[in-house]
């Protein structure tokens, strides 16, 4: 079975939990870091012959097209993670729009390519800004990994479906979803997608979830990460005593983690994996003709309600 693997390019100041302390007003004065740490991750997937999609920022491919002209020269997806990391629920519908629109322009101009896949910032599709899945639809984009079927601080809709498949935005228009990864045990939804999850929790865990994922419940999984997450030499800054733990704990072992983990479960680009499970060409041809594609009645009720199937 192959599961997706994804890298959200962003550098280590973007993140939520360090913006207290460093404030968007700071982002230019701050030396770039993401150009040296995506290489890392680049040069690791080479040795390990694995493609991936990487879901770049548009405020770093402004400022780094050519990072992303390597990414896509050595066999990657480029997929959108916005343009300046807002959180879709502090936006307006207006402002999500243009910044989605601008971000996704950019880097089709970049690649020479459509951008098909959206994430958002810190996974902020939630309830109550479901209408961006209309604003992704309208833009054209195939499919959006975006919502963590989790209960969490910040972030997801925990009866949202843990399996890849097409939904239908409050409008009626339909967009493939890869949620992010959980595994269910009784009583208990544990994340098992990466990134902090994948720092904080033992190898073990994680590695033991994906199989799960895999051989029990018979379903690929998504598993990403950031480069600011392989370089362990990044500034620290005195951000709450929670951000500093979500962010810095295990940065001097995640790489190595990582290269194990691509040595025990097949990976590749996220577009693959929902080719694989023949959802992409569909939409394709539904977003061609500009129509919604009809919902298979397996899929239940819409997601506005929010259940997937």
């Amino acid at each position: 079975m192959i599961n997706a693997l994804t890298v959200d390019v962003e550098d280590w100041f973007h993140v939520l939990a360090l913006s207290k302390v460093v404030q968007r007003s700071e982002w230019e004065d701050i030396p770039l870091r993401v150009e040296t740490s995506t290489q890392r991750l680049l040069d690791l997937f080479e040795r390990r012959g694995v493609k991936a999609t990487f879901f770049v920022l548009g405020w770093v491919a402004q400022r780094r097209p050519q990072l992303v002209r390597r990414i896509q020269s050595a066999g990657h997806e480029i997929a959108s993670h916005g343009m300046t990391h807002e959180l879709v629920f502090n936006q307006t519908r207006d402002e999500f729009y243009k910044q989605t629109r601008d971000a996704k322009a950019l880097l089709e101009d970049i690649t020479g390519t459509a951008c098909e896949g959206y994430r958002a910032s810190t996974y902020s599709i939630t309830q109550r800004s479901l209408w961006a899945l209309d604003v992704l639809c309208e833009l054209g984009f195939a499919y959006d990994s975006s919502i963590f079927p989790i209960r969490h601080d910040v972030y997801g809709i925990p009866d949202a479906s843990q399996k890849p498949g097409l939904l239908r935005a409050p409008s009626g228009a339909s967009i493939i979803e890869f949620p992010m990864s959980t595994v269910q045990y009784p009583g208990l939804r544990l994340p098992v997608s990466g990134g902090g999850y994948f720092r904080l929790l033992p190898y073990a865990v994680t590695r033991a979830g994906l199989r799960r994922l895999n051989k029990v419940e018979q379903r690929p999984f998504v598993f990403y990460l950031h480069p600011w997450e392989v370089d362990p030499a990044q500034p620290r800054v005195a951000a709450g005593w929670l951000s500093r733990v979500r962010h810095y704990t295990n940065l001097d072992r995640c790489e190595a983690r990582l290269d194990r983990l691509l040595g025990e479960f097949p990976m590749a680009p996220m577009r693959q994996v929902l080719e694989s499970l023949s959802l992409l060409a569909p939409q394709r041809a539904q977003l061609a003709h500009g129509q919604p594609q009809p919902l298979p009645t397996a899929l239940g009720p819409t997601f506005a309600n929010p259940l997937v199937a």
